[in-house]
């Protein structure tokens, strides 16, 4: 084993150093970079728009005087309006004939918390399609 002495380095060596060149990574990690942003910036979350009263009693009364349409989704997935019964299917025509009396008439979903989500959501896009655009839903635990 030869130990090399500084005149020795001068002598064959270029004065090269060698080390690992990060021009590749830097270029990989600005084109992730660019991807990440632009994918950002072009994707929307699509969601359901709630709004839940903060105290029912003042929420019922105030839109009482308006003239509101409650439509109760039971635990056992029962759809009710004015306390009668009614199918899935009849919940559009309801609405219609209730947009047709108040045509700003806003309509109030009560779900009770254990009810079937899949028929609160197409209760809810019912009444949209019976040209309601205004829908709350309010849940509660009570039974119906």
């Amino acid at each position: 084993m030869r130990i090399r002495r500084k005149s020795d380095d001068m002598d064959g060596d270029d004065g090269e150093e060698t080390g690992i060149d990060l021009a590749p990574m830097l270029d990989f990690v600005l084109n992730l970079l660019i991807f990440f942003i632009i994918t950002a910036a072009f994707s929307k979350e699509l969601g359901l728009t709630l709004s839940s009263p903060n105290n029912q009693k003042q929420e019922q009364k105030q839109t009482d005087d308006k003239g509101t349409l409650f439509i109760a989704v039971h635990a056992n997935g029962d759809i009710s309006i004015d306390q009668r019964l009614i199918d899935k299917d009849a919940v559009q025509a309801n609405v219609e004939r209730f947009h047709a009396e108040k045509p700003n008439g806003p309509v109030v979903v009560v779900a009770n918390t254990k009810s079937p989500v899949g028929i609160v959501v197409s209760v809810m896009d019912r009444v949209r399609l019976g040209g309601v655009r205004n829908v709350s839903i309010a849940p509660t635990e009570t039974r119906h």
